[in-house]
């Protein structure tokens, strides 16, 4: 009896490989011709013109909570700071300048 564990596929000039687990032993089988008006296109989730706009906005606000955690630092004593604030600012300052980051990346045409 054989059992599919594990399938992958791969395209090679237009011919699927399919790579299954049978029994402990990896089995590769070609499925059929694929026709070219069959193939789907890559379709960005974010519209391509709004990179800029977004590029800008993040960074923008990742700037702000940057800002905002380091005149928080410099201006309280030791005995007034508050870790969870100080964690909660950072972290908020960190994920809008990495995603800031990523969209200026792609902005410029670096695709990661």
């Amino acid at each position: 009896e054989s059992r599919e564990v594990d399938v992958q596929f791969s395209r090679f000039e237009s011919t699927w490989l399919i790579c299954r687990v049978v029994q402990r032993k990896v089995v590769f089988e070609l499925i059929g011709k694929m026709d070219a008006l069959q193939y789907v296109d890559h379709v960005s989730p974010i519209n391509p013109a709004l990179i800029p706009q977004l590029t800008v906005l993040l960074l923008t606000i990742g700037l702000f909570f940057m800002a905002w955690f380091f005149v928080y630092e410099v201006t309280s004593s030791k005995a007034s700071r508050d870790l969870s604030k100080e964690l909660l600012v950072s972290f908020v300052a960190s994920v809008f300048l990495g995603f800031g980051t990523l969209f200026l990346l792609l902005w410029v045409g670096i695709y990661v």
